[in-house]
């Protein structure tokens, strides 16, 4: 018999495949464009999974800039709350696209502590339709999840939800990288 696992134990920074818009967790990330009106990808379905009301909410917001995050309720969606990030577009890596992902996590973890909220689920932002290279995309999410839960060791999960096989391998390669040192 496999003892149950511990909070303590248990991993609070994680890849899964599958559907964002399906997560059971207080927030899931849409990556949004700068309209928050909605889009194509990963906007598109959680638009349509929540319903007329998020379009509606997020028409009230005046959009948000590239870098930045805006909260909405979920209405239809498992998760509670929805979280637009606007990533930037990939323009060859010289003007400053990394640190404008690096800050769409920072802005989304940061509502979500302020809204005392536990877990999170976050899709590869900028790497659909804005080109940003998955790889690299992977690495700075994972370093920015991984120090978000350094700094709240109270935060429950951050979960990194991959549409496709090719994704789920380059965050799982981005985890091991950057995986904590453990002893023998």
């Amino acid at each position: 018999m496999v003892p149950p696992t511990s909070s303590a134990t248990r991993p609070r920074l994680v890849v899964v495949e599958g559907d964002i818009t399906r997560q059971d967790v207080d927030a899931i990330v849409n990556a949004a464009n700068t309209t928050l009106l909605g889009g194509g990808g990963v906007d598109g379905a959680i638009h349509r999974a929540a319903g007329p009301e998020l379009l509606a909410e997020c028409r009230t917001l005046g959009g948000c800039p590239t870098g930045e995050a805006r909260i909405t309720r979920g209405y239809r969606l498992p998760a509670r709350w929805v979280i637009h990030a606007v990533g930037p577009v990939w323009r060859g890596g010289r003007h400053g696209e990394d640190e404008l992902l690096a800050r769409c996590y920072r802005h989304s973890l940061a509502l979500a502590r302020e809204r005392g909220l536990k877990t999170i689920a976050f899709p590869a932002i900028s790497t659909g339709a804005y080109g940003f290279p998955l790889e690299r995309a992977a690495r700075i999410a994972v370093r920015e999840c991984r120090a978000f839960l350094e700094a709240n060791p109270d935060f429950g999960e951050i979960r990194l939800v991959c549409f496709g096989p090719a994704a789920r391998a380059a965050f799982e390669a981005a985890l091991r990288e950057t995986a904590p040192d453990r002893p023998d």
